[in-house]
């Protein structure tokens, strides 16, 4: 077994739901919760130098995929929002039969959707602030601006935890140095659904190309920006209409 700090919230079939950057697991799935409540045991890790877990000197989507896959169990749905999205995407390409569906929140698939303008504008803008030397508030406030979260609706203490876990995120490994396994998850016979959050045109061609390339089902849900999950009951019925549909 990992040995992640991982909250569980309520007993039946196990989900994973696994974070993005500058938050943990419980700041980001509270809005989640009552997912526990309809025969769902929600899994919810904070990844390696974030919360409770063993201290990272930068995150690692890889790294995450392989403490992914261990909590997986016999079988498990994958949800991964952002940075984690590609720990989840990872993860269930390496197990494919413990895989009881992929649900990806704006997943940080940056080689995709290059080929428009959008795009391409989306992944220059975080490349460059990547490397920018300023004050952790101040590019933390950048960056949120950068992926479409707005500073002013997101609280104090948000934010505040968000500076802290900077340092994480800036040395962790890019988001546009690796070889996504796209043809893995598109021979995978799971369930697979990648949802925008209508904001973004440059996140919205990035999830156009990687459902058509993974053959998964496509949605936007509006009213959050990036933190889709954020969004609550909207998030929340859609995730379920797909899970009960497998049962």
């Amino acid at each position: 077994m990992s040995n992640l700090f991982v909250d569980c919230w309520g007993s039946g079939v196990p989900v994973v739901l696994v974070h993005g950057s500058l938050a943990t697991g419980a700041d980001e799935w509270q809005a989640q919760r009552p997912l526990a409540d309809e025969g769902f045991r929600l899994l919810v890790p904070d990844r390696r130098g974030y919360g409770r877990s063993p201290a990272a000197q930068g995150e690692d989507f890889l790294a995450d995929a392989d403490d992914v896959a261990k909590l997986m169990g016999e079988g498990a749905h994958l949800v991964g929002h952002s940075y984690g999205g590609l720990a989840v995407l990872f993860a269930a390409a390496r197990r494919p039969d413990a895989t009881l569906s992929l649900t990806l929140l704006e997943p940080a698939t940056f080689t995709l959707g290059q080929h428009h303008q959008a795009a391409r504008t989306l992944v220059t803008e975080v490349r460059r602030l990547w490397d920018e030397d300023l004050p952790d508030e101040d590019w933390v406030i950048r960056f949120l601006q950068a992926i479409g979260s707005d500073p002013d609706v997101l609280s104090p203490e948000l934010i505040a935890a968000a500076v802290q876990l900077a340092p994480v995120f800036r040395m962790g490994r890019p988001m546009w140095e690796t070889e996504l396994p796209l043809p893995a998850l598109k021979s995978a016979a799971f369930a697979k659904l990648v949802v925008s959050g209508g904001h973004s045109a440059g996140f919205d061609l990035m999830c156009d190309e990687l459902a058509e390339r993974i053959g998964a089902s496509r949605m936007a849900i509006e009213g959050a920006g990036h933190e889709i999950q954020f969004t609550g009951g909207p998030l929340n019925e859609a995730l379920l209409t797909l899970w009960r549909s497998l049962l």
